[in-house]
């Protein structure tokens, strides 16, 4: 199935941010963490991950810092902020009205 980049784009931050809620991590592991949640069904590029890191971390939702890697190689890590957790409950009760209108339709219009 293709998700369509709209729907791809209106959920990134919202993942993004319930990512970094599970634990801190670094780009590559954030699309893998995405491609394993949805199933394989959502396949992210760095292209697309890196201008959402940045625009989060510039609005003060996340931060980065350095950290050396198992293979001694140092690797940009991402930890959310309270500013982000707070983004994280607003998207979150958005989404909720949105899934449950969307489920409320579909029931009526698959009758």
């Amino acid at each position: 199935m293709d998700i369509t980049k709209d729907l791809i784009a209106a959920s990134s931050i919202p993942i993004v941010l319930a990512i970094l809620k599970e634990e801190d991590s670094y780009g590559y592991a954030i699309i893998k963490r995405v491609k394993e949640l949805s199933g394989e069904q959502m396949i992210w590029t760095e292209g697309m991950l890196y201008p959402i890191l940045h625009r989060l971390e510039d609005q003060n939702k996340i931060e980065s810092y350095w950290k050396e890697a198992d293979t001694g190689r140092k690797r940009k890590y991402y930890r959310i902020l309270k500013d982000g957790l707070d983004e994280l409950k607003s998207h979150r009760d958005q989404w909720g009205v949105v899934s449950a209108a969307l489920t409320r339709i579909w029931e009526i219009t698959d009758k």
